[in-house]
């Protein structure tokens, strides 16, 4: 049996997370009575009022990539959905057509119901519910404009794999920052977004601090295929989907270098070790290293064709340099700017992270494919669990 669901154009039931129409409504009296950020004028209408008029919640996503793209799909089949994009190109052929040639492809089709904008302010007001896919560098600069156009209390999911360079900040923590009293939390997991955009059964995992409001919110990006699971556990799914670039762009070098299989399974195997090492540091759980975020999420970064962190592996183990990768290259590839801000981590936290130290080497410090690989074969293997080597 093909797990694949090739009907996008109509809205799905809602078999999970109850009615879209009463997902924030459920919540709006949980994030008021725990919110210590009292109500503005002039603001539009808060989560309390849409609670009473049961109305069902709106969706903006902000971001007009592959995967932004994809949830916006998703979530236009829940609620109703404005995807906010820069090019006015692109929102025609959302709008008139029901694709994203530029990064799905001529023959992907996205629901008939999501309407793309390239107004800012007209999506950011409508805002019941924000879903941020803009790159890691672009993220904070977003929100600093969203943060004048926004209601109080709209939670915040962030769909970055991917930490911000010069604070060595997560997502959820730059969003804390600038949007002050908005619950923040990160939906991630093994989904390559061609692959969900055309239907094939994916799962993810939506994080959030409040367990509740997760719970409902999750219904939100839910389909017949698409299977939406929830976490507490914020830090470990964001450290999860930073650190596992990282280690598909070892896994891309050692496709250029014709590793085995055996080799690749190894440097899999270990490399969810040295995540969950210093996704605990950092206040994550174990757990979340060996479910959809972490494991799930390495294997499929590190072996598909379509992964763009295991594509630079391959360049650079092809000899080129990651300047002239990144300018072939027309989305991002978060492990590039990740390598550096992890060994940061590694020598705060007083880690030994052998794979994503080579890996660092090559892209930061003229290191070759060759000597990276050499030197992980090189270390003596000590305790699988409690060694702190390769």
């Amino acid at each position: 049996m093909v797990l694949r669901h090739t009907t996008t154009a109509k809205p799905s039931p809602h078999p999970q997370g109850g009615r879209p129409d009463l997902i924030i409504a459920r919540c709006a009296t949980r994030l008021l009575h725990h919110s210590n950020h009292p109500p503005e004028r002039g603001t539009g209408p808060t989560l309390i009022a849409m609670a009473h008029e049961k109305r069902q919640p709106k969706v903006v996503v902000l971001g007009g990539g592959a995967w932004g793209t994809t949830v916006a799909s998703i979530c236009s089949r829940r609620a109703p959905t404005i995807q906010w994009v820069r090019s006015e190109d692109t929102a025609k052929d959302i709008n008139a057509n029901h694709r994203n040639p530029r990064y799905l492809g001529d023959d992907c089709l996205l629901s008939e119901t999501l309407r793309a904008t390239t107004d800012f302010a007209e999506a950011a007001n409508s805002a019941d519910v924000v879903v941020m896919g803009v790159p890691s560098h672009g993220f904070r600069g977003v929100l600093g404009e969203l943060a004048a156009e926004l209601r109080p209390w709209v939670p915040v999911v962030s769909l970055v794999k991917g930490l911000e360079q010069g604070t060595n900040m997560r997502m959820s923590q730059i969003i804390d920052e600038v949007l002050p009293g908005h619950p923040a939390g990160i939906l991630a997991g093994p989904n390559i977004a061609r692959e969900v955009a055309d239907g094939y059964a994916a799962a993810a995992v939506l994080a959030m601090p409040d367990p509740h409001l997760c719970a409902h919110l999750a219904g939100l990006f839910r389909t017949k295929r698409f299977r939406t699971y929830t976490t507490d556990d914020v830090v470990g799914v964001e450290m999860a989907g930073a650190l596992k670039n990282v280690y598909a762009i070892a896994v891309g070098m050692g496709y250029s270098l014709g590793i085995g299989e055996n080799t690749r399974a190894m440097v899999i195997a270990r490399a969810v070790r040295e995540m969950s090492k210093l996704g605990e540091a950092m206040g994550g759980h174990r757990d979340t290293f060996a479910g959809l975020a972490g494991m799930g999420d390495l294997i499929v970064t590190c072996t598909s064709q379509r992964s763009r962190n295991r594509h630079v592996g391959e360049q650079l183990g092809a000899g080129k340099s990651i300047e002239e990768i990144i300018a072939a290259m027309n989305q991002v590839a978060e492990g590039v700017k990740a390598s550096k801000v992890i060994m940061e981590f590694a020598d705060e936290y007083g880690l030994n992270m052998p794979i994503a130290r080579e890996v660092d080497g090559v892209i930061n410090h003229g290191s070759t494919v060759e000597q990276a690989y050499r030197g992980l074969i090189a270390e003596k293997p000590g305790h699988e669990v409690h060694g702190s080597g390769f």
